[in-house]
């Protein structure tokens, strides 16, 4: 396993109630652990970057069957319920407590102590894969709420969400370590409930060739650039068209000519150290794409990654109401099913085990 993908959810008001909250903290981390336990902390990494095996563990705790909320209560409540003792901390959260991802990772990285190299290194990595969903892919949802997930061999998860406003709904995105490239193909096994028209997508190997003319341009002196610019607004787009086939967004203005001329001096040796020079954000990264499909006729995605749907039960009584008593038992029996476990008494992990095997797939 790699890389896994994306779901859409629409947008829920209000919170968790704060009796299935508390349960959620129990349950979610008992369950963890117990996989921690008999598989290890970075099979539950691999786990949770599978968007299918996520969104039924947030239905297993009581959540919504497709709310926003599934990402944020969920990650919320493991980052409360999880420590040091089981190999998985998680760092970020929603709005203004995703600004504190790099000082809290420093602190996992003290409690796990990983190499300054590594810590330096899911620093990176927390940064470009908001920067790639916020960019790169452009598909009209604004990240707001990011976690990584890390084990104490300091491998990773990145969940991150996205909202669109106007639609009132939110796309998840999911990352694993081992990753052949940050920027190319980063996502799959994508899910989702709707498929949006018109997607700017330069992750896709499709846009391979827009990523390095975009690359080549950065090189070259920013005058130069604005002159494509303004030859392609001259023209009133025609060409636009005629190359994707479909109907684009206007050429931006607003683009960070500042920013252009740091990465003329730069001289970026890729398309990922390109996006990663502060600055070159959508527009910027929009309009590079734009000169090298109308000017030099290279080929880009527009088609929304989005491939699966879904829709599964939860905490609002569909399709049945949360069982409080059998809520709090299931926590009871995993507590002493991992405290026996860890005397030596593996006895009722066998048990469960057991018991799957009646379950039907």
């Amino acid at each position: 396993m790699e890389r896994y993908g994306v779901a859409n959810l629409p947008l829920h008001p209000g919170h968790a109630p704060r009796w299935l909250f508390d349960r959620m903290v129990k349950l979610s981390g008992e369950i963890v652990k117990v996989i921690a336990l008999e598989f290890g902390p970075d099979e539950v990494l691999r786990r949770f970057a599978d968007p299918f095996w996520f969104q039924a563990f947030s239905c297993v705790i009581g959540f919504d069957w497709h709310s926003s909320g599934t990402t944020t209560v969920t990650l919320g409540s493991l980052k409360q319920s999880l420590g040091e003792e089981h190999g998985i901390l998680l760092a970020g959260g929603k709005g203004k407590a995703s600004k504190k991802t790099p000082e809290e990772i420093e602190k996992i990285g003290d409690a796990f102590n990983l190499s300054s190299s590594k810590v330096e290194r899911l620093k990176y990595t927390s940064k470009i894969t908001a920067k790639v969903d916020n960019t790169v892919l452009q598909d009209g949802y604004n990240l707001y709420h990011h976690v990584i997930m890390v084990s104490e061999s300091g491998n990773w998860v990145v969940i991150q969400q996205g909202m669109n406003p106007q639609k009132k709904y939110a796309r998840r995105y999911h990352w694993i370590y081992g990753i052949n490239s940050y920027v190319n193909e980063p996502h799959s096994g994508i899910i989702g409930d709707r498929k949006e028209k018109r997607v700017l997508d330069l992750t896709s190997e499709k846009s391979r060739d827009a990523r390095k003319i975009s690359v080549d341009l950065a090189k070259e002196n920013p005058k130069k650039i604005r002159n494509m610019v303004v030859n392609i607004k001259d023209r009133k787009q025609m060409s636009l068209d005629d190359f994707s086939g479909y109907k684009v967004l206007h050429m931006p203005w607003n683009i960070n000519w500042n920013a252009l001329f740091e990465a003329y001096e730069i001289q970026p040796r890729d398309y990922e150290e390109l996006i990663s020079i502060r600055g070159i954000g959508p527009s910027t990264v929009r309009a590079l794409a734009y000169i090298s499909e109308v000017i030099y006729g290279t080929e880009i995605s527009w088609k929304d990654p989005v491939k699966y749907s879904f829709a599964l039960g939860g905490k609002d009584g569909v399709p049945k109401p949360v069982d409080r008593e059998a809520y709090d038992k299931s926590i009871e029996i995993l507590q002493l099913s991992i405290e026996e476990a860890k005397l030596g008494n593996k006895e009722k992990i066998e048990m469960l085990k057991r018991l799957r095997r009646y379950v039907p797939d």
